[in-house]
């Protein structure tokens, strides 16, 4: 019996520990996006979307806005480095295989000045073992944050 336990320890411990790493993976991916953004370095945002990446928004009323990542990393690039901050909390993250989904609050700052707040949320995919940004939806509000 104890070596039944000790074999199922083992196992539950090496599930464990390569879904912390896979995680870290994961985190490093996402964070790569924002440090992109404070830096207004349009390649680094790049290098974290795959190749068909989808953005989309979610306006106050309701509706799902579309916006092409071309356009977004060339808006990026023409900010003044430091002028977006992107603070994100992760909240969850759960993994089947190569497909992450990632839940992240955040607050938003323009300038150093507080924009609004919302919540993330990331699909990834894991290709060429590398996770990769495929969507990215997100809400947009002034009013119920944290700050």
């Amino acid at each position: 019996m104890m070596k039944v336990l000790a074999v199922i320890f083992i196992l539950m411990s090496s599930f464990i520990q390569a879904q912390t790493s896979e995680e870290a993976l994961i985190k490093t991916a996402v964070n790569s996006l924002f440090d992109g953004m404070r830096t207004s370095d349009s390649v680094k945002i790049n290098q974290a979307f795959s190749k068909t990446a989808i953005l989309q928004t979610i306006k106050k009323d309701g509706e799902v806005k579309n916006e092409n990542v071309k356009a977004f990393l060339s808006n990026i690039s023409k900010v003044q480095k430091g002028a977006l901050d992107e603070r994100i909390t992760f909240s969850n993250i759960l993994i089947d295989g190569s497909l992450a989904s990632v839940w992240t609050p955040y607050e938003f700052y323009y300038q150093g000045k507080f924009s609004h707040c919302g919540v993330n949320s990331f699909q990834l995919v894991k290709t060429d073992n590398v996770w990769k940004i495929q969507y990215i939806i997100d809400t947009r509000r002034q009013d119920n944050c944290i700050k």
